[in-house]
């Protein structure tokens, strides 16, 4: 594969954050929420036996929100911009956050970076399938999305089965295995650079499975009746997000092809998360910028036809009105 997709998160223009931030020091906040996520999760765990019946089912739905949070927020705007400059912190964040997502950011990052946003989930092509992974239309039939259960349910117990099947990969120490062809395809060609990629991920996983051991010490009913299922819900809820992101948009217009919301408060605390349009037009840009892409390029995006949710993506199946474009 050619390296044309790495330049979508190779070119970003040099940070102003300073000699320890890449970008900018308000990613500090997105630091003190990945160790806030971990800590509470540890303490969840400590003091599940002493709750109630209302603070578990509360603390059940904290460890979701979390979760989900981390994905579709923090996690994805580590993938796009690394906050950091030194690479050893970038890996210490990719650790921290895999164990928090309970799956390896490095992985996540070469995924999504390198493909969902060099074929902006595109339509199935003569082979029958989509060359994005992610693409709500890989199962769909004709022309269509796929059914909302097959992309959200179907896919979300798909991926915990793909995170169980790397976490157990002792007897070759977490390494990315040669099953594992995407993966393998997407990674730099530049052999320092894949090397540092493929131990990032083996770092992943490896912290990410020690982890799951200590949960276990803590409390193995839990781990397994809890923490388990609330991982498999986060990953159902993300894959809404996704889907309701690019439901109804055209892939083909690169102004069309994602779904924005511009809720001042939704943004306010999602880092600009409904942005999406804007996040695909320039994925290095950093969360803070993202308005002044919509303002630089206003007169680009008035000129087609685009879908723009009243509500975010994660409750985009309260859209009623939306109207599938590009049919």
């Amino acid at each position: 594969m050619e390296d044309a997709p790495r330049q979508l998160e190779d070119t970003a223009a040099p940070g102003r954050g300073g000699r320890i931030w890449r970008s900018s020091p308000l990613d500090a906040v997105l630091l003190g929420l990945s160790i806030a996520h971990f800590v509470a999760t540890l303490v969840i765990a400590f003091q599940w036996d002493d709750l109630g019946p209302w603070g578990r089912a509360g603390c059940f739905a904290l460890l979701v929100g979390m979760m989900v949070y981390n994905i579709i927020v923090v996690s994805h705007l580590f993938t796009h911009q690394p906050w950091f400059r030194s690479s050893k912190l970038n890996g210490f964040v990719s650790i921290l956050n895999s164990v928090n997502i309970a799956q390896s950011v490095q992985e996540y990052r070469i995924s999504h970076v390198r493909n969902h946003h060099r074929y902006n989930n595109d339509r199935r092509g003569p082979d029958g399938t989509t060359k994005d992974v992610t693409s709500t239309y890989r199962y769909g039939k004709g022309d269509d999305h796929a059914n909302v259960f097959r992309y959200t349910v179907v896919g979300g117990v798909q991926t915990l089965v793909d995170v169980g099947r790397a976490l157990v990969a002792v007897h070759r120490l977490w390494r990315v295995g040669a099953h594992e062809t995407l993966l393998l395809e997407l990674t730099s060609r530049t052999p320092g650079k894949r090397s540092a990629e493929l131990r990032q991920v083996q770092l992943d996983r490896t912290v990410q499975f020690v982890g799951v051991c200590l949960l276990l010490v803590i409390s193995w009913q839990w781990t397994l009746l809890i923490y388990v299922p609330a991982v498999l819900l986060a990953f159902i809820v993300v894959n809404v997000q996704n889907y309701y992101e690019h439901y109804g948009a055209t892939p083909e217009n690169r102004y069309a092809n994602s779904v924005s919301h511009y809720g001042r408060i939704y943004n306010a605390l999602s880092f600009n998360d409904g942005y999406h349009q804007e996040h695909h037009l320039h994925p290095p840009t950093h969360w803070s910028r993202l308005p002044v892409v919509k303002k630089e390029r206003e007169h680009e995006l008035n000129e087609v036809d685009r879908v723009i949710s009243p509500v975010p993506a994660i409750v985009g199946f309260l859209d009623r009105k939306r109207v599938v474009r590009g049919r």
